[in-house]
């Protein structure tokens, strides 16, 4: 067997995945509380500890979202446009997007955008060959704001060169990538999502005093949500229909959904990203209970599991809302420690509500199987799938695509 060790290092736990990449066959699984308190190397050594007692472990992935995970804001030209594409980059890119500005900024508004505290700002605006004027003013006001944030540049690529030389030369550290939207109707993640996680491993992992040493930084290779939407499309590959994540925490609930192209949707002005994820800051079962029961309306509300049900259905409507189509989706997976810990019928059974939830004014799944990531697979198969592809999609076919249940 070649092992290889996949961690996923949250505020509250860190997760284990042992996996055999020559089979894909998980060999392990264990959690251990975060020691971000000491050093989060405590728990992932505890964690490698364990892994080794079932042989050695020859390669090590890891992601992230402790610490409060990768806070991004947004500064693009029109708020339906060009913002909202580079705002649905950035949720793709593993970020809780904590503040989205559009238009010529003022001192005003950057000082707003400066209040939402961001860790990496996402400087977008026109079409490839369009205008650049907005772009350019944003650049300087950046530029003039005394402030050394991070900032990824993903708008016009005749002003990229312009901007990017602006802001260096004020001190700000600087990533280039390709446009967002680079046409009307065409959006394209790829290249910012890339710039981002670079960004987050270079200047944000390390920012965040996590661990005294340079060892943690250099072991994370992503966001969290980044390694789970790059699971999901593992996933969605391997099922060849639509697919719906659902996975509550203790601070935010996170829908991730992939979509078949369907050769229609493309013609929103802003594009249509075919596999996207929503983050809902006010919904968690640890420390936001308060925002799901304010949300919740009538849907009770009283333990745990009843707590982690109230959110899906409020996520999932708000998910549905942004545009996405939902009616074909053929596979629901839920995720989150609430469900892992009520076992498997009792998190199926929890699900209900928001499968009958005709009250949400979007269109239902028709007859989706469920079923739960007890094992926290999904974000193992993203650490694996560069280096590990088959390996990678042995082990969602075989966990999340097994027995599964009617809604």
């Amino acid at each position: 067997m070649t092992l290889a060790a996949c961690l996923d290092v949250g505020s509250t736990d860190t997760k284990l995945a042992v996996v055999d990449v020559g089979t894909g066959e998980l060999v392990r699984a264990a959690t251990h509380p975060t020691t971000a308190g000491t050093d989060v190397l405590d728990g992932v050594d505890a964690l490698l500890e364990a892994a080794a007692a079932g042989g050695p472990v020859r390669h090590v992935y890891c992601c992230s979202s402790a610490g409060g995970g990768l806070r991004l804001a947004v500064i693009g030209q029109e708020a339906l446009v060009s913002a909202d594409a580079a705002h649905r980059v950035a949720l793709s890119a593993g970020a809780r997007v904590v503040h989205v500005a559009a238009g010529r900024q003022s001192p005003a508004t950057l000082r707003a955008v400066r209040a939402a505290r961001p860790d990496v700002l996402l400087l977008a605006g026109g079409t490839d060959g369009g205008e650049t004027g907005v772009l350019l003013h944003n650049a300087e006001r950046l530029a003039a704001a005394r402030w050394r944030i991070p900032v990824v540049v993903a708008g016009n690529t005749d002003a990229r060169d312009a901007v990017t030389a602006l802001l260096s030369a004020r001190g700000l550290p600087v990533t280039a990538a390709g446009n967002v939207l680079p046409s009307i109707g065409t959006v394209q993640p790829g290249p910012a999502r890339a710039a981002i996680r670079a960004v987050f491993l270079s200047h944000v992992i390390g920012g965040k005093h996590l661990s005294k040493g340079p060892r943690f930084p250099r072991m994370v290779s992503a966001a969290t949500p980044d390694a789970v939407l790059t699971g999901v499309g593992v996933l969605a590959d391997a099922l060849g229909g639509d697919l719906l994540v659902i996975d509550v925490g203790g601070a935010t609930t996170d829908v991730y959904s992939a979509l078949v192209p369907d050769g229609t949707a493309g013609t929103a002005v802003a594009g249509t990203l075919w596999r996207a994820r929503t983050v809902e800051g006010d919904l968690g079962v640890r420390w936001n209970t308060d925002g799901i029961t304010a949300a919740a309306g009538n849907l009770p509300t009283g333990t745990a599991l009843q707590l982690a049900a109230a959110a899906c259905v409020v996520a999932v409507r708000r998910h549905a809302r942004t545009g996405r189509d939902l009616r074909n989706v053929v596979s629901v997976v839920a995720s989150g420690g609430v469900f892992r810990h009520a076992g498997p019928a009792a998190a199926v059974a929890a699900l209900t509500p928001m499968l009958h939830d005709h009250a949400g004014g979007w269109a239902l799944p028709r007859a989706p199987r469920v079923t739960v990531d007890a094992d926290y697979v999904l974000a193992a198969a993203g650490l694996l799938a560069a280096e590990h592809p088959h390996a990678a999609a042995r082990l969602v076919r075989d966990h999340l695509l097994g027995a599964g249940h009617g809604p």
